[in-house]
């Protein structure tokens, strides 16, 4: 199924694996997917799955050379128009908004060739991820799936309140006023700072920064509609106050407790703990980011393994979230790559580490019936790599094959990709 085909096809000479192998679904040798359009039709042993095909009409054979398949990555935290202070910030956050689409559709087309097929954006600047969407759906900019929270809830001068992929609100109506402005936009979730965090300047990770009145009115109003809420958070007490109110799932969460993730682990509140950004001078080295924020970042490492190995322990569903643009290279991989590492040599393995980056994401988002596992009736979002991920989670660092909604984007050894 080569470049712009959405032809009938069967995938052969692979083994399909996918998040559900945590809870007893075996790695599937010897096996053929079928694709017809965007999704999957059949899944199962090559020679049935090819008799059904043959039977149904014409389909081509993509031979995977002995692969192991698996669906695509979803990266949960990610700023496809991330600014940071400093130089490489500066240059965005002065991008007209003519220069800022075409920045945010390169980043997407560079994460779907990264082996991210879906993600979910956490603040965006000026909506400009609403037109993005809508320009991937109608297929005239290649990138992945998004789900987007539109501009994030601040409170006036609080985190990230200098750039335009923030809402600043003041009191419980503000913040109800908030999120139903995203809503309207076209929000699929909520995303509010509810505390500092390593890139405010004047500041502190542990600086609460909204009332509880103000917590509540977002999540219940979200709630009201049938949104998620997702915070930036560090500290544990602020953390512990959002999860009784209802909160679904933090950000970050640099300074939990054991307490704390015992009670996010009771109350189903998920965790994105994005372990990349307290390890990444280089990446900060790149951009130029100032001195006082690499201090606070690097600073706030060991503390951070500490919270998510407390949160791992706890039982805390814990997903995939890079924070750094999912296609970043860093330290000879993708940061999607990278962050689902740290998250697999953290505490859970590679066997969860591909549930948190593929089933669990999808859960989370009410999208299981369409993405996150390789069953019929799924969108062909497809990766393949040579090594078995359940036993090493660096086999992502070798995809070598990608398919989003039937259509093959790269293939290296054919040497190709579709952009």
């Amino acid at each position: 199924m080569n470049e712009g085909s959405t032809r009938s096809a069967v995938l052969v000479n692979c083994t399909v694996v996918d998040g559900r192998v945590v809870d007893g679904v075996a790695p599937l040798g010897d096996a053929a997917v079928w694709v017809r359009g965007e999704r999957i039709v059949a899944v199962g042993p090559a020679a049935d799955v090819i008799t059904a095909a043959q039977a149904d009409g014409d389909a081509e054979q993509i031979d995977l050379g002995g692969a192991y398949l698996t669906p695509g990555l979803v990266n949960m935290h990610t700023h496809l128009s991330l600014s940071l202070p400093g130089q490489g910030g500066a240059e965005v956050k002065g991008m007209s908004p003519h220069e800022l689409a075409l920045y945010m559709a390169d980043g997407a087309r560079r994460t779907l060739l990264s082996g991210v097929t879906t993600v979910r954006c956490v603040a965006e600047k000026d909506h400009a991820d609403f037109a993005l969407r809508r320009a991937i759906q109608a297929g005239r900019v290649p990138g992945p799936r998004i789900f987007t929270a539109g501009r994030a809830l601040v409170c006036t001068g609080g985190h990230g309140h200098d750039s335009g992929d923030t809402l600043e609100c003041d009191g419980a109506d503000g913040f109800r006023r908030g999120v139903r402005s995203q809503i309207k936009a076209g929000a699929d979730l909520i995303k509010v700072m509810i505390s500092g965090g390593i890139a405010g300047e004047h500041e502190a990770i542990h600086t609460p920064q909204l009332f509880a009145d103000e917590m509540a009115a977002v999540i219940e109003t979200a709630h009201a509609w049938g949104r998620r809420v997702t915070a930036h958070a560090g500290p544990a007490p602020v953390i512990a106050e959002a999860v009784r109110l209802g909160l679904d799932c933090v950000e970050h969460g640099y300074q939990l407790t054991a307490e704390v993730a015992a009670e996010m682990a009771a109350r189903g509140t998920a965790l994105v703990p994005t372990l990349l950004v307290t390890r990444c001078k280089e990446f900060f080295d790149e951009l130029g980011v100032p001195e006082w924020m690499q201090c606070r970042s690097l600073g706030a490492g060991p503390r951070h393994l500490e919270s998510y190995a407390m949160a791992v322990a706890a039982g805390v569903e814990v997903l995939l979230g890079s924070d750094m643009p999912p296609f970043w290279t860093f330290e000879g991989t993708s940061a999607s790559v990278r962050e689902l590492e740290y998250m697999s040599e953290g505490g859970i393995g590679p066997a969860q580490a591909l549930y948190a980056g593929t089933l669990g994401p999808a859960r989370w988002l009410r999208a299981e019936a369409d993405l996150g596992t390789v069953e019929p009736g799924r969108y062909a979002d497809l990766i393949a790599m040579d090594a078995d991920p359940t036993l090493a989670t660096s086999a992502f660092r070798e995809v070598r094959w990608i398919m989003k909604g039937g259509r093959v984007v790269r293939d290296d050894r054919a040497g190709w990709s579709a952009w």
